[in-house]
């Protein structure tokens, strides 16, 4: 390495992007679920004791399943009343509940074609959808293979974290993906695969760790009344989010579901929401 490539590593190294807190405001809330008006207020209602954290002046629609005959008769809807969040369920407006690899085909749409944050909690008939009122928010977690950067992520997660509460930024590379790396530098003769694939793990990690630190940093300042949670680490996604969620008993899930250079899930964004069918999902 010639002296002004290591110069310019030096101050990348250096140049740390901190963690700039903003307000998120959710002031507008649509509930949309299966089932007639009655059914869908008193799920409704659950949601409400779920996301206490949200305050009493937030205005809340019910929109049942019932009330729009396809996906575009409520995407006008939700036009119309232009929520800050969209909550509701897997298979919303599906008679396929049994197919427990997909979301369904409304819950895809919100998820893709508009810009609502989305909530997605359990059915209203599931066994455990009464547990969400009773527990809270105690416990947010960001699942993220990007964390470092990503405030718009950050801030939505903490502004759900109840008081005194702990917000869990969790930034996990696939160890996998890594592999194939370590692979490739190893048929470099130029390179020590030992020392540079040490040197690229640990660089991997250092930055998110760096990120949260600064988080963690900014809202001790400000006296925000949350406890920052790290966990940055290697792992099979799937399975080491899964660990993560066990661990913190996170309440909630928030992540980025939205890629702009594709119609489709972000990342791994849909395989987490198929799988985690027990944990309530906030979606971006």
């Amino acid at each position: 390495m010639d002296k002004v490539d290591q110069f310019e590593s030096l101050f990348k190294s250096a140049t740390k992007q901190p963690f700039q807190r903003e307000d998120v405001s959710v002031t507008s809330v649509a509930v949309v679920a299966d089932g007639d008006a009655s059914t869908v207020t008193a799920y409704a209602a659950r949601l409400r004791g779920f996301l206490k954290v949200l305050g009493a002046n937030v205005r809340w629609t019910e929109m049942p399943s019932d009330s729009f005959a396809s996906i575009d008769e409520l995407l006008t809807h939700l036009e119309e009343d232009h929520p800050d969040l969209v909550c509701t369920h897997r298979h919303v407006g599906s008679p396929n509940r049994r197919w427990a690899s997909t979301l369904g085909e409304t819950l895809d749409v919100l998820t893709q074609a508009t810009s609502y944050p989305v909530l997605v909690a359990p059915h209203p008939a599931a066994d455990h959808a009464d547990a969400m009122e009773e527990r809270g928010t105690e416990t947010v977690m960001v699942m993220t293979d990007h964390l470092t950067g990503d405030g718009r992520l950050i801030n939505t997660a903490l502004r759900y974290t109840s008081p005194e509460g702990t917000l869990a930024l969790c930034h996990v590379e696939d160890d996998a993906v890594f592999a194939r790396y370590e692979d490739a530098i190893s048929k470099i003769p130029e390179l020590d695969t030992t020392a540079t694939t040490e040197a690229l793990k640990a660089r991997l990690l250092k930055d998110p760790g760096d990120y949260i630190a600064t988080c963690d940093a900014a809202l001790k300042e400000a006296g925000v009344p949350v406890t920052v949670a790290a966990e940055v680490t290697f792992g099979h996604r799937l399975e080491t989010w899964r660990e993560l969620v066990h661990k913190h008993n996170a309440d909630l899930l928030v992540m980025n579901t939205k890629d702009e250079d594709q119609h489709a899930m972000h990342g791994l964004a849909y395989p987490i929401a198929v799988e985690m069918r027990d944990v309530p999902l906030l979606m971006l």
